[in-house]
């Protein structure tokens, strides 16, 4: 089961950063050598879940996950999940639920 943490909803037509910070999770030393972020619905009805990434994940500081997301459906709740490998061997996984509100005004 991976750790979840909390994430500000995001604005539907809005693309933004949002962030997994594994550092609580490393050993000194211990870098991410891979990551992927990954979106699924959690609540609500959206055919392609996946279209909300935009770009490949990154890693700044050598523990914090970003991906862009984009879009995504009016009132649906997604789940979103980091996974990363890192330079000792470990597989590690955080998610977080993002939903999705009206712009605004």
């Amino acid at each position: 089961m991976p750790n979840r943490t909390t994430q500000p909803a995001k604005l539907q037509g809005s693309t933004q950063n949002y962030t997994w910070d594994f550092l609580s999770n490393l050993a000194p030393g211990e870098t991410i050598t891979s990551q992927t972020v990954t979106m699924s619905v959690y609540s609500g009805t959206d055919a392609n879940p996946s279209a909300m990434i935009s770009g490949a994940a990154s890693v700044t500081n050598t523990s914090v996950v970003n991906q862009k997301l984009t879009g995504g459906v009016l009132g649906v709740i997604y789940e979103a999940l980091a996974t990363v490998t890192t330079s000792l061997g470990q597989t590690l996984a955080m998610s977080s639920f993002i939903a999705v509100v009206p712009d605004l005004p």
